[in-house]
């Protein structure tokens, strides 16, 4: 362990904040590349005549489009149409491996047992054997040929959640076009015991091992809610602006939650979305109140950094007539624990992802 890296719970699973400094990362992210640990996510495999008719049926997008090579980003619902779990679904030559965000992970997993025959669907979780890391930043490409010897021109025109396979010692390994941060990135899945290596190799291509810290930076920056952080299962995927990422379709056949996604698109709307904020003064923490030039509140903030390159910026879920340049006034009372006092900021709501300054 490197002598200044430190590390973070993150749903149930030690995860590294920053190796070294958080601000340093994310400077390489936008100036040559960060790889980064994403193992943390969870990672199931399904199999047989009848998985894409099986995952079709209990997520938002239709995954019996998709072919081998392909992917998408998808919701899976309650009944009640709040969302349960996000994930990433990639179609292989002979099977379909979804990845599902951290938090959300065990709760991906519990649909699936509950909702899948394995007679139909054989299915299994790999998270402990199939590892994830990205490599991000505006040389990601180049970072990646060194690491897996695909052309750079070739990754560079491979469309969002698209993938290939290739076998390097032994091991086989899946390079996939990720949009996560709205920057050139990748996310590489390899058997848990080639992860030292492929690390390694990245490192070597002078990519600068990253952690949380900084990713979550870019995340916001992107405007990518966090499940568990700016969505959970009280969310409709609307309000989340999944239909935005893609990750909603509107013609395929049933699945869970259906009829009420259906409905706000073709006959009304959600009174809330995720919005971005731009503070002057101090950083908010998570849960200030936002209130209108009426002191009446809108909403609330979901998630906050200081960005090196924007300030002080968040995500907030806002009242849907809210409109984006208004001026906002967040608000919080002292922590119960002493150690935050009362106070307040000026947001400014505006459209994601961040534009430069």
């Amino acid at each position: 362990m490197a002598a200044a890296e430190t590390k973070i719970e993150l749903a149930g699973q030690s995860v590294v904040l920053t190796y070294s400094n958080v601000a340093a990362e994310y400077e390489a992210l936008r100036r040559r590349a960060i790889v980064v640990n994403r193992s943390h996510r969870g990672r199931m495999r399904f199999a047989g005549a009848k998985a894409a008719d099986v995952l079709t049926g209990l997520v938002t997008n239709d995954v019996g489009t998709i072919l081998p090579g392909q992917g998408l980003y998808a919701a899976a619902l309650s009944a009640k149409g709040k969302i349960v779990s996000d994930l990433r679904i990639l179609r292989t030559e002979t099977d379909f491996i979804t990845d599902a965000s951290p938090r959300s992970r065990d709760g991906w997993s519990g649909i699936v047992r509950k909702y899948v025959n394995p007679r139909l669907a054989k299915y299994s979780d790999e998270s402990a054997v199939l590892s994830s890391l990205g490599v991000y930043g505006v040389q990601a490409r180049h970072v990646v040929e060194q690491m897996t010897g695909i052309g750079a021109s070739a990754l560079a025109i491979m469309p969002a959640y698209t993938h290939v396979s290739l076998t390097r010692d032994s091991a086989t390994i899946i390079v996939m076009h990720s949009p996560d941060l709205e920057l050139e990135g990748f996310d590489l899945f390899v058997p848990a015991a080639s992860f030292g290596a492929l690390w390694s190799a990245a490192v070597h291509a002078h990519a600068t091992p990253a952690g949380v810290g900084a990713w979550d930076i870019a995340r916001i920056e992107a405007g990518r809610p966090e499940w568990g952080v700016d969505m959970d299962d009280s969310t409709m995927p609307q309000e989340a602006n999944l239909d935005t990422l893609n990750a909603i379709s509107y013609t395929k056949g049933c699945y869970t939650g259906q009829e009420v996604v259906a409905r706000v698109h073709f006959r009304g709307h959600v009174n809330r979305m995720l919005r971005g904020l731009k503070f002057t003064g101090a950083l908010p923490p998570v849960k200030a109140a936002l209130f209108d030039s009426s002191s009446k509140q809108v909403g609330e903030i979901t998630s906050g950094v200081a960005s090196p390159r924007l300030g002080a910026i968040g995500l907030g879920m806002v009242r849907r007539e809210t409109e984006i340049g208004a001026t906002l006034k967040a608000r919080w009372a002292a922590g119960a624990s002493g150690d935050q006092s009362a106070g307040e900021a000026q947001a400014e709501v505006v459209a994601l992802p961040f534009a430069d300054k």
